[in-house]
């Protein structure tokens, strides 16, 4: 660089601009550099400004001597203050200066009561430990910070006896004194022993375990040590709570405090309540002195997670010799149904959950609860009948395998469904195909009480429709991961227009309930499917085929990307989705040409050979299976690692089923590899949708999120577009916010919930949805009352004035000054309004004209 451009070198900064800076950027602007500059943010400029001013005057006091620097200081308050004069003085420094130290009741005598150790580094000051000679142990300086906390919150993958025991007299001090400690720890590895958890529980801590052996990936280790004075200090680092990792290992620990980063301790402090306080989290309350079955599961949970037996999944015909019970987020759920029928008297109910998350347990749970209840009330007929609607065989069988886990009954339900017929009729697993016209004539409406119809968000289809017309049981349940349909309509009218209870894919995914996956989007511009027919919301199969069957260097790009992207493919267990059966069988043969075993699976093949090939894939002897949509719905396979998609899939809700075939957590697996194959779309293909789904991100944001490379996704997730990808999605994105009646009043149900109120509800709407108000007003026909009926919200009866009135309000869309926005309201609102001054009479003739003018053709109320 230039030496006339002065010390700064190229890179990146977030230096405050002084004058001194200022003049330097001239000159390095001069010289050929482009200078960067932004608006400080009002949120950021407190924290940014005293930051910049304390580097400057610790500078200027270091030159001065104690009194010296006392008087600048105050000098400053006091220009600051601008309140010296009437009593602004409490803020300025006392002579000395001197801090103060301690603060403590006094006894008898002048004694003090209690007289707190300091902790080994100074309150205010951070520091970096690492177990050697230059500084205190952890587990030293954890044991002085002890003596003058109030609260204590510790969070640790495991925590062993040896650990222990050399923190204990510290806590124990510190909960006779009344101080409260609360610990976080999991079954991570098996580390963790029960005797070193058993002597916290002794001493008075409280203690919550998650217990989830596969989902897990807590790795924090924290300490949290709160000080009713404000002078709170953290620990984050590498130590969980053993002897070596806070005496001798070559462990890093930061100690923070709240002089220096309040921020941070405010974020460990709100996030450790989340876990603590949030079931669904998944931390449960250990206390083996009110529930001694805890220590006998926290031995066996341990056990399991050092490679002891494996519990066996629900794809195996043998009931477990134990009872299943709802996972902490399962019962928050289950609470949401009780909710839902006691309080509000609502008998038809849906559940939205992700795929991957156990939505038939979910309604295995909530039917043994039936039951139980029945039999705690006497009543006669011992279980309710049933009736689970499917359109697949797999998923059929599937639930009745978990109906039976969870009742413990391996006799339990009878299959209505290739070409089997239940004998009794009691407890029914029908696929919607059996349930033809002759069928429902011979259905009386409540012979079913409890009925659970699976993949709802087929119901609009007629076979469903007529199915739900006819009956009328005690309960119905609608499960789904995806309820909002690529065609808009609104399958929440069979349930009021309302959601008794869910849980979204990003949800899950914070959660841990399922695997991370990293989504790799790879961009070729030659894959073209611009001219492919489009009708009825997606692509022509026909015309599909012929772009991609065949296409072999699209195939060496796919082949080299999961050479690329998958750590060993010799042992992946990949699923690939393709558009047809001749392209599946392509692919397969071109994968197996390449050196990776594959094979194609289609609906050609029968159950056998089905059941077979999955068999394979699971115990590893292919490493490829690839299928057009047999894999859509209901058939899990946790041993999938790797989902490639070879296909322009519209539809969000067959994407998230696609994408859900690998996110179930298995052993050995830690990720999810997507690859997906980007190509130039049709203007009316919506990547936005995709990223919604996968992101929970509102529309608005979508754009930026892909601009900025999604710095904001669920934790261990990632998405990666590469330039080319990156490009083409956001031309697609900026093209295809379609402005179609039945995209708008999808994108209300999606954005409105049904309880919200209507006043402001178009406000909320543009904001969360990226829409513009041109959107809503294109015409004279269409207004936002009239979608808010369409989209299904109760607003109240229209009438020909009311119309009338709404064709007028797209001729006050342009009005933006703010004089007129203000009397325009005033006069419509009701107000008195003096019409005496000038201008308002202007405003009201202007507002009459522009409403009524017309009136005297169009309108004759």
């Amino acid at each position: 660089m230039d030496e006339s451009v002065g010390q700064l070198e190229e890179g990146l900064y977030e230096n405050i601009i002084s004058r001194a800076l200022e003049m330097d950027l001239q000159r390095a602007q001069a010289a050929g550099l482009h200078v960067e500059r932004e608006q400080l943010r009002d949120a950021e400029g407190p924290r940014a400004l005293s930051a910049y001013f304390q580097r400057i005057l610790e500078e200027h006091l270091a030159d001065l001597d104690d009194n010296d620097r006392v008087l600048a200081v105050n000098h400053l308050i006091n220009e600051l203050d601008g309140r010296a004069s009437d009593g602004g003085e409490s803020d300025l420094v006392t002579t000395g200066p001197k801090p103060l130290l301690t603060l403590v009741a006094s006894g008898q005598g002048g004694l003090t009561t209690w007289q707190p150790a300091r902790p080994e580094i100074p309150l205010s000051s951070s520091d970096l430990l690492m177990n050697n000679r230059q500084g205190p142990s952890m587990s030293r300086s954890l044991a002085s910070e002890m003596a003058s906390a109030n609260e204590i919150s510790i969070i640790v993958s495991f925590i062993m006896w040896s650990g222990v025991r050399l923190l204990l007299p510290g806590l124990r001090e510190a909960i006779d004194r009344g101080a409260r400690v609360r610990v976080l720890t999991t079954t991570y590895m098996g580390a963790t022993q029960v005797r070193a958890v058993d002597a916290l529980i002794e001493v008075g801590a409280e203690v919550r375990i998650n217990y989830d052996t596969q989902g897990t990936r807590l790795h924090a280790k924290g300490w949290l040590f709160e000080r009713h004075s404000g002078l709170s200090t953290a620990y984050v680092g590498s130590s969980n709570m053993s002897h070596a990792a806070m005496n001798v290992g070559q462990e890093w620990n930061v100690r923070m405090s709240a002089v220096e980063t309040p921020h941070l301790l405010h974020k460990f402090r709100a996030v450790f309540t989340s876990f603590w306080d949030n079931p669904g989290n998944g931390f449960e309350i250990y206390d083996p002195a009110t529930r001694p079955s805890d220590r006998d599961r926290l031995a066996s949970a341990l056990g399991l997670a050092r490679g002891g037996t494996v519990q066996a999944p629900l794809n195996v015909d043998e009931i477990l010799p134990y009872d299943i019970e709802p996972l902490p987020f399962q019962q928050e759920m289950l609470e949401d149904l009780d909710r839902e029928r006691e309080v509000f008297g609502r008998r038809r109910n849906l559940v939205v959950a992700a795929t991957g998350t156990g939505k038939t347990l979910l309604a295995a749970f909530d039917y043994r609860r039936l039951v139980r209840r029945q039999e705690e009330e006497g009543v006669e007929r011992r279980r309710p009948r049933l009736l689970y609607v499917a359109h697949r065989a797999e998923i059929l069988r599937q639930a009745r395998r978990a109906f039976r886990h969870v009742l413990r009954d391996p006799n339990f339900g009878e299959l209505l469904v290739d070409g089997e017929t239940p004998q009794s009729n009691e407890f029914v697993f029908a696929s919607i195909q059996s349930m033809n016209e002759s069928r429902l004539r011979a259905l009386e409406p409540r012979y079913y009480d409890y009925i659970v119809m699976d993949e709802f968000h087929h119901a609009e289809a007629r076979t469903w429709s007529r199915l739900l017309e006819v009956v009328d049981p005690k309960i119905l349940i609608g499960l789904t991961a995806t309820p909002e349909r690529a065609d808009g309509k609104d399958i929440l009218h069979w349930f009021d227009g309302h959601t008794a209870t869910e849980i979204r894919l990003w949800e899950a995914l914070e959660r841990n309930l399922l695997v991370p996956f990293h989504y790799f989007g790879q961009g070729d511009e030659s894959l073209d499917f611009r001219g492919v027919t489009w009708s009825g919301g997606k692509y022509n199969t026909a015309e599909l085929e012929g772009v991609l069957t065949g296409d072999d260097a699209l195939m060496h790009r796919v082949v080299n990307q999961i050479v690329d992207k998958v750590a060993d493919p010799r042992v992946m267990r990949a699923l690939v989705f393709a558009v047809s059966i001749s392209h599946a069988r392509y692919v397969a043969q071109f994968l197996e040409s390449r050196g990776l075993r594959a094979q194609a699976l289609t609906s050609e093949e029968g159950s056998p050979e089905r059941q077979e090939a999955v068999r394979k894939l699971r115990s590893g002897e292919i490493q490829a299976l690839v299928t057009v949509d047999l894999f859509n719905e209901g058939v899990d396979i946790p041993e999938v690692d790797t989902v490639v998609l070879l296909r322009p899939t519209e539809s969000q809700t067959v994407f998230l089923q696609q994408l859900g075939r690998g996110l179930r957590h298995s052993a050995n697996k830690d990720v999810l590899t997507v690859l997906d194959f980007v190509g130039m779309q049709n203007k009316k293909f919506r990547y936005d949708l995709r990223f919604q789904s996968l992101t929970g991100t509102s529309r608005a944001k979508i754009e930026k999120a892909v601009e900025s490379g999604f710095p904001y996704l669920p934790s261990g997730c990632s998405i990666q577009l590469d330039k080319i990808a990156s490009s083409i999605i956001l031309e697609n994105i900026r093209a295809s916010m379609p402005n179609r009646a039945r995209e708008l009043v999808r994108d209300i149900r999606e954005c409105v919930p049904v309880a919200s109120p209507i006043e402001g509800s178009l406000h909320r709407f543009l904001e969360v949805s990226g829409r513009e108000l041109s959107d809503i007003y294109c015409d004279r026909k269409r207004s936002w009352t009239g979608l808010l009926r369409q989209a299904g919200r109760s607003i109240g009866d229209s009438s020909p004035l009311e119309q009338y009135l709404l064709s007028r309000v797209n001729a006050l869309v342009h009005v933006d000054d703010v004089p007129r926005i203000e009397a325009y309201r005033a006069l419509v609102s009701g107000a008195v309004v003096h019409l005496d001054d000038q201008e308002s009479a202007l405003y009201a003739t202007m507002l009459h004209h522009t409403l009524w003018s017309p009136a005297k053709r169009e309108w004759r109320g």
